[in-house]
């Protein structure tokens, strides 16, 4: 037998479609494919190629069968048998027959099933079947009940039904005969009122057997009693009397209960007011003591209301009636007699001495005004002593000059007040205006506190005084302090700048700069790695101690105010500030004699030799003796007059002083340093070797002596950093793997499986590349046709809106004919 023949497809049928010789002949048709190198005996397939053809053959083989996919899709033009088995030729018809019967009862019962409670099983009830018990088999046996089950009294069925129902029950024949004879029903009323009777008579039956059980209970006590002392047993006496009575030690949980039973109890305290709340009442006592002031000055008797409630009893009936101090009497018996005392001096007089205290807290600068009428001197030293007083209210100012006028020729405690008084009268919460009016106050008040540190002499008095105003200021609104120190910082820090350009060298910053720097680090955090404030203000006061040559006496003042203020400013931040330890070595080099030799290095505003290099050294050695430990003037920053040798090395003394102190807080701030030792070691050499303490006065020696033992106690200077010593680690040395190549050109493995994987992978990506290929063509073939049918349809949908213009043009004509013809007759 031959091999059965293939069924033939449609893209067979495309691929062995005749292609014409013409188109075998034309040269722009044919594709040669050209090879390197020709091998003899190597049979070349695809040689020689038909481009065209093969892409016309695509294109109808696409047409046949993507085509008519595309066009089928979402079309349901055929009748499909779903029925089980119906494709199935294996199966003989009955067997199909019984399967789909056994699917369809399946199916039905699948349905029914849902509800289906298990009906299979048996529910009983104490051990009984519910099947049985519906039955309603089981009887009653008469014998195991009694005669009395099922009955009701009398008593309970007349105190259940009413309307004297139980009365009417049937009665004894006694009872009956009696109501034969009487042969008169009984009303409703006669019914109740029996009724209440009997209830009546009950609760007196109850009430006497309560009583006669409490009678025999407490008789039984009593007998109880009498019999108890025969059932102790008596110790004899000896052994009562050697043997001590122990009582019984307490628990320490009744001992605790005890305790907290003897604490003191919270006291309700009154609600926390809100800031407002504050203001607004602060403001009001203001306003009421100003008031009371101004009737003061105009002489008026203060009014009645303003005196201090008395004490009130909580017996009393609020009804007008007081009981003078004449009418109070005490009864008293004293020597067998009865004595009735006056109580004057008695009574309520704490609370009348609280009264009294508070209402000098109250308004210390007023007194109760006698019953008497003042004298006419009296009022006159009355309105004097009201007019020296301070107003308790002001109005915010609204410039500097407003704020210079108001606080002119008041003490430094005076005006602080005033100031205080102003806040609190124009508090943010009061008015919407206050907010801007106290944030120029800002301004104005430290302009003002300038001015005070600028005059001849300072009033460093008042500036401290209102620096605690400036405070509340600065927290109530930081953003407005902020920008205001800022600017005189900046403003300072530019006319620096301009100085230095001009003339190459400044001088160091007035005493009113000073105050600023001092305030600034009062008013804002100086702890903070970078602050708006306190930073340029750092960086301020390093150029300043950078650039700013030491030239007089007023100049080395300065220039330690100036390390005073840093080291405050690094003090919680531990800020290492190479300037401070700079400037501090260079005020110690002014004090050497011998500038010969030295083991340091002088950096600048400092020189090393040279006509201001001995601003430090005494004129006369004998002057240590008189010289006594004072605190260094801020005024000497602004004006310094020495008259005398004698007054200028007390004050050089007093420097160098100051500047030992500042060593001594710079050593304990950075002795945690690594740099510790190095940082120090000038400073040490200089101290050891230069400015010995035998020159020195007791209390300088003694901070020499301290510098040097913290910077002698120092760890000792660290290893320089060298590489470790380390074997080095060799590179990975891997042996090299050698495989026979017996066929040059192709890929092949050692072994016959890594061969076939090889192929097979080869195989997998050829495949993977021509469907991919394949994938892009059908993908273009469809997107071609669908494009295709969008062209078609709008020619022909452009196509029918011609032709109905067209129509719709004919009628028109035809129209306009016809009414040119009837208008013509006409």
């Amino acid at each position: 037998m031959g091999k059965p023949p293939k069924k033939r497809s449609v893209a067979d049928k495309v691929r062995k479609a005749k292609t014409s010789t013409e188109i075998k002949n034309n040269p722009f048709e044919v594709k040669i494919n050209r090879k390197k190198f020709d091998v003899l005996g190597r049979k070349v397939k695809h040689d020689v190629g038909l481009p065209g053809v093969s892409r016309s053959k695509a294109i109808t083989k696409r047409k046949e069968t993507l085509l008519k996919e595309y066009k089928q899709k979402h079309k349901s033009s055929k009748f499909i048998d779903r029925r089980f088995g119906e494709y199935d030729t294996k199966m003989a018809p009955e067997d199909k027959i019984l399967q789909r019967f056994a699917m369809e009862r399946k199916r039905a019962y699948d349905k029914k099933d849902v509800y289906n409670l298990n009906e299979d099983e048996e529910l009983t009830h104490f051990g009984q079947s519910l099947a049985e018990m519906e039955k309603f088999t089981d009887f009653v046996n008469s014998d195991d009940e009694s005669e009395e089950k099922g009955l009701l009294s009398a008593e309970l069925t007349a105190s259940h039904f009413g309307g004297g129902g139980g009365l009417l029950r049937k009665k004894p024949s006694g009872d009956q005969q009696e109501e034969d004879g009487s042969q008169r029903a009984k009303s409703r009323q006669e019914l109740i009122e029996e009724l209440i009777l009997k209830s009546k008579q009950e609760k007196r039956e109850r009430q006497a057997q309560k009583e006669e059980a409490q009678e025999l209970t407490e008789k039984l006590d009593k007998e109880w009693k009498s019999i108890q002392a025969l059932m102790v047993k008596k110790a004899p006496k000896g052994e009562s009397d050697d043997k001590p009575e122990e009582k019984p030690k307490p628990e320490e949980y009744d001992m605790m209960v005890r305790e907290l039973g003897f604490e003191m109890k919270a006291q309700p305290s009154e609600k926390l007011k809100t800031p407002e709340e504050l203001a607004r009442e602060e403001r009001e006592k203001l306003q009421k003591l100003e008031a009371d002031r101004l009737r003061r000055m105009m002489g008026e008797e203060p009014a009645n209301s303003t005196q201090q409630q008395g004490h009130m009893s909580a017996d009393d009936l609020n009804d007008g009636f007081v009981l003078d101090s004449d009418d109070k009497k005490t009864l008293a018996y004293q020597d067998g007699k009865w004595n009735i005392e006056d109580e004057t001096k008695e009574g309520h007089s704490d609370l009348e001495s609280e009264n009294e205290s508070e209402a000098e807290e109250q308004n210390p600068e007023e007194k109760e005004t006698s019953a008497k009428p003042l004298s006419q001197e009296e009022v006159k030293a009355q309105q004097e002593a009201a007019k020296s007083e301070l107003p308790y209210t002001f109005a915010a100012p609204e410039s500097l000059s407003e704020l210079e006028a108001l606080l002119r020729g008041h003490t430094p405690e005076n005006q602080r007040l005033i100031v205080a008084r102003t806040l609190k009268c124009n508090h943010p919460s009061l008015a919407v205006g206050n907010k801007l009016k106290l944030q120029k106050l800002f301004g104005f008040l430290l302009e003002y506190v300038g001015d005070l540190a600028s005059r001849t002499p300072p009033e460093l008095t008042a500036v401290d005084k209102l620096i605690p105003e400036l405070y509340n200021l600065c927290q109530m609104f930081p953003e407005a302090a902020c920008k205001d120190v800022q600017s005189i910082l900046g403003d300072a820090a530019h006319s620096m700048e301009e100085v230095l350009e001009v003339k190459g060298r400044a001088a160091f910053p007035s005493l009113d700069m000073l105050v600023y720097l001092k305030v600034t680090a009062l008013l804002f955090p100086t702890s903070d790695f970078r602050h708006p404030v306190t930073t340029p203000a750092l960086l301020y006061i390093s150029q300043a101690l950078t650039r700013c040559p030491v030239r007089s006496l007023q100049d080395v003042t300065s220039g330690l105010v100036l390390c005073c203020l840093a080291v405050e400013y690094v003090s919680f931040s531990k800020r290492f500030m190479p300037e401070l330890v700079n400037f501090l070595l260079g005020i110690l080099h002014l004090a050497v004699r011998d500038k010969a030799a030295l083991g340091y290095t002088v950096a600048p505003p400092f020189r090393a030799a040279g006509k201001l290099t001995d601003l430090l050294v005494l004129s006369d050695s004998e002057s240590c003796r008189s010289w006594s430990k004072k605190s260094l003037p801020l005024s000497s920053c602004q004006s310094l007059v020495l008259d005398t040798d004698l007054e200028r090395d007390h004050h050089r003394l007093m420097c160098l002083c100051v500047c030992l102190d500042l060593v001594k807080r710079c050593c304990l701030l950075y002795k945690d340093l690594v740099s510790f030792t190095v940082i120090l070691q000038p400073i040490r050499s200089l101290l050891s070797k230069h400015l010995t303490a035998q020159a020195l006065p007791g209390t300088l020696q003694e901070l020499h002596k301290e510098i040097l033992e913290i910077i002698d106690s120092a760890p000792v200077a660290h290893p320089r950093l060298v590489f470790e010593k380390k074997k080095p680690i060799p590179l990975k040395l891997l042996t090299p793997k050698i495989v026979e190549v017996l066929d040059y050109g192709k890929k092949r493995g050692c072994t016959r499986e890594e061969r076939e994987k090889e192929r097979l992978k080869h195989k997998y990506k050829k495949e993977f590349k021509g469907a991919l290929r394949e994938l892009r063509k059908d993908s273009s073939f469809l997107a071609r046709e669908k494009l295709s049918e969008v062209i078609q349809r709008d020619t022909e949908r452009k196509r029918r809106v011609k032709e109905l213009f067209g129509s719709l043009a004919s009628q028109e004509g035809e129209w306009k004919a016809l009414k040119r013809k009837k208008n013509f007759k006409k």
